[in-house]
């Protein structure tokens, strides 16, 4: 990575002094976090700000480590987590992709203690998969169109807080082991999973480490059959490796190092009978004849590094906090084989790609709380420096997305007021400044079958420049607990899959290109309240764009080509939690999006858009030492598109029928020793995801997991 490119960037001053956040909402920091606070008053911290979440004038979500341990007893999958416990999150389950997992129906960034993980330049909609959960503390999720860390967050924020040293020993930690199996067909189902970590104090040091591995069997369908391969997980391996150390320099000064490595490997010997929608016909896999060739290498994360160093002084001047922190970022995602990429004419019956995306940088942030007047004010300015390199080969040599080379300096000013204690106003403007080079290149000919090819074109590369002007105002009155509402307004800047744009030129030079980027406008009303027993949220919000980027299938070269087109999206969620006293606990939450291009007046596919869905859990403490919870999600229909002439549905025009899933979970505890166990597919209901659905292609269609159970044992010293 060349980091030197952070700095060859200049801004004039009076761009400085304009420069600013593009989101009110913030991301935690768990070394940060009081745990003993009241639900009311959760902190929300960021790598910007600590702030009260009752401060905050828009739909944040936080996911408790408790409720992360209760969905460990059940599966290792966040794609599962996310899509029962995040209103606005699109269900996506059983897969290694987070293809159609939007959020508010659009893609969100993916970070890990604000480190982005996703690949926006080239989105391989792989980004969620990108740490063990055993690693994560708790994980924030803002919601709408955002800029707070740059570039992909066209639908908000998933930030991945890793654990810290939560004890004052010098030494405490644990070691977990579990299984995981089929109940419908037991043979080559069994997975095992086994946890190690350490954490503790010594003196004015801290540290905290921890590894993963998991080893999965076959993985099932209801009837028993083996789901299918591409973007699946049967007869794969995952491996985490986590390290953090901090040093208290003096009262109000401390350093702190982590490094993060994750891979996920899909090694199968399966190969796919391949399905699709409009022949009615599910993916399954199956052990290959005798004399058949597995092909290609194995599918899904190689390694993801992530290193982080970051400095805090509380003081740095008068009332005015400083955090200083850098980080190194590099992944190679490895997609499966697939014929698609076949050129018969030069060899290649098929091919595999790689995703390969190195990211580095610098962020200084300031936070100031003067004293102006009668009324609390916060002040948080700073400057971000970004450096990401993104490219997508395939494995036999050939090129299909060129190197992409960004540079990324923005500023920002974020400021908040508190008046009359209840009515709180925030404001921010984010100044971005990004440069991308790709040098010349071929596209490839890519071929359908020998006879239905695309026609590669030389494109002629070069630098292209952006700059973007993000703003956010945002209100919220908290006067009443039971009625707190809120209004917000926040734009995103996106040019996210860039590199799909590039690989499927039709023009000879980038310049040429419909590569402009995106504008999201995310317009959020809503309120919180609590009474008694009782708290709720309810938001209704609008989006929209002036481009977007979705795909039309041509008939002509058999490629699905993008259609950049404005976008409007608007949709509505509802959560309830209710205490019904010291032993139960219900709560539940409705999501509903839709969304239109509005050049053509037409509903926008299931990429983007995801079926109404309701989810609930009700946990029960059924003595002081054992307790069950019980997971519910219904996900209901969306027929929006008619089948087209010959009586097939296209693209990610699939209609979705309505499905529901129970899980069940439980615990028990004696001593420093606890058994869980956990059933998911409680029912064994034999279904489709709504991905299965909404995507036509050949081998998506791929059911869900039948009844599969999981049991295991942790013991905490």
């Amino acid at each position: 990575m060349n980091i030197s490119k952070l700095s060859a960037f200049n801004l004039s001053p009076l761009k400085l002094a304009l420069l600013g956040l593009a989101s009110t909402s913030l991301c935690v920091n768990a070394d940060e976090i009081d745990t003993n606070l009241d639900d009311n008053l959760v902190v929300v911290t960021g790598s910007r700000i600590e702030e009260s979440i009752d401060e905050v004038p828009a739909s944040v979500t936080v996911i408790l480590r408790e409720e992360i341990e209760a969905q460990l007893s059940v599966s290792s999958e966040l794609q599962s987590l996310l899509e029962t416990l995040v209103p606005g999150m699109a269900p996506a389950t059983g897969s290694s992709s987070n293809s159609t997992h939007t959020l508010r129906g659009r893609s969100p960034l993916v970070m890990i203690d604000g480190v982005p993980q996703s690949t926006p330049l080239r989105n391989g909609a792989l980004g969620i998969r990108t740490i063990d959960p055993e690693t994560i503390e708790r994980i924030e999720v803002i919601k709408g169109a955002t800029s707070i860390y740059g570039n992909g967050a066209a639908g908000g924020i998933i930030n991945y807080i890793t654990k810290q040293a939560a004890s004052d020993s010098s030494l405490a930690g644990q070691v977990s082991l579990s299984s995981r199996f089929s109940e419908v067909k037991f043979a080559d189902s069994s997975s095992y999973r086994v946890n190690a970590s350490l954490n503790g104090t010594l003196d004015k040091w801290s540290y905290a480490l921890s590894t993963t591995y998991e080893d999965i069997g076959l993985q099932r369908d209801a009837n028993g059959a083996i789901l299918g391969k591409q973007y699946g997980l049967s007869e794969s391996e995952s491996k985490n490796i986590f390290a953090k150390i901090g040093y208290e320099i003096d009262m109000s000064k401390f350093v702190q190092l982590t490094y993060n490595y994750y891979e996920a490997q899909q090694n199968a010997d399966l190969i796919d009978v391949v399905g699709s929608v409009n022949s009615g016909e599910p993916t399954y896999a199956i052990r290959p004849p005798e004399g058949v060739e597995i092909l290609g290498a194995p599918q899904g994360p190689r390694g993801n590094h992530n290193l982080m160093f970051k400095y805090v002084d509380q003081e740095i001047f008068a009332k005015t906090q400083l955090t200083f922190d850098y980080y190194d970022q590099s992944i190679e995602n490895v997609f499966f084989f697939s014929p698609t990429l076949a050129n018969q004419q030069d060899g290649y019956d098929g091919g595999q790609s790689m995703i390969k995306s190195e990211k580095s940088g610098l962020r200084a942030v300031l936070n100031s709380q003067p004293i102006l007047g009668d009324f609390d004010s916060q002040f948080v300015y700073g400057i971000d420096a970004l450096n990401d390199i993104t490219s997508q080969p395939l494995l036999d040599g050939r090129l299909w997305v060129p190197e992409m080379d960004m540079n990324n300096l923005a500023g920002f000013v974020q400021s908040k007021f508190i008046f009359d204690e209840d009515w709180v106003l925030k404001a921010g403007i984010r100044y971005e400044k990004i440069d991308l080079t790709v040098e010349d290149y071929d596209t490839l000919r890519l071929c359908r079958n020998p006879t239905l090819c695309s026609v590669p074109i030389a494109v002629t590369g070069g630098e292209l420049n952006y700059t973007a002007t993000t703003y956010n105002v945002g209100l919220r009155y908290n006067k009443h607990t039971a009625f707190s509402p809120f209004i917000s307004y926040s734009q995103g800047a996106d040019i996210s899959d860039l590199g799909r744009l590039l690989r499927t030129a039709t023009v000879p030079d980038i310049t040429l290109i419909r590569t402009e980027a995106s504008i999201i406008d995310h317009y959020e009303l809503g309120v919180v309240g609590e009474w008694e027993s009782f708290k709720w949220e309810f938001a209704t919000y609008q989006s929209t764009s002036d481009l977007g980027t979705t795909n039309s299938y041509d008939p002509a070269t058999g490629v699905y080509m993008p259609v950049r087109a404005p976008q409007k999206i608007w949709g509505a969620e509802l959560s309830l939690d209710y205490k019904i006293n010291q032993d139960f606990k219900l709560a539940a939450s409705y999501t509903w999006v839709e969304g239109k291009n509005e050049d053509t007046d037409e509903y926008l596919g299931g990429k983007q858009i995801a079926p109404p869905k309701f989810s609930a859990q009700l946990n029960w403490n059924a003595t002081d030492n054992m307790n069950l919870s019980l997971r519910y999600l219904r996900v209901f229909d969306r027929k929006r598109f008619e089948q087209d002439e010959n009586g097939d549905w296209q693209g990610d025009q699939g209609p979705v029928d309505s499905y529901q899933l129970f899980h069940l979970a439980g615990s028990y505890h004696w001593d420093e020793t606890e058994l869980f166990f956990g059933i998911e597919n409680l029912l064994n209901l034999n279904y489709y995801p709504a991905k299965s659905q909404e995507y036509t292609y050949n081998a998506y269609n791929t059911k869900g997991m039948g009844r599969t159970v999981n049991v295991g044992v942790k013991y905490s010293f």
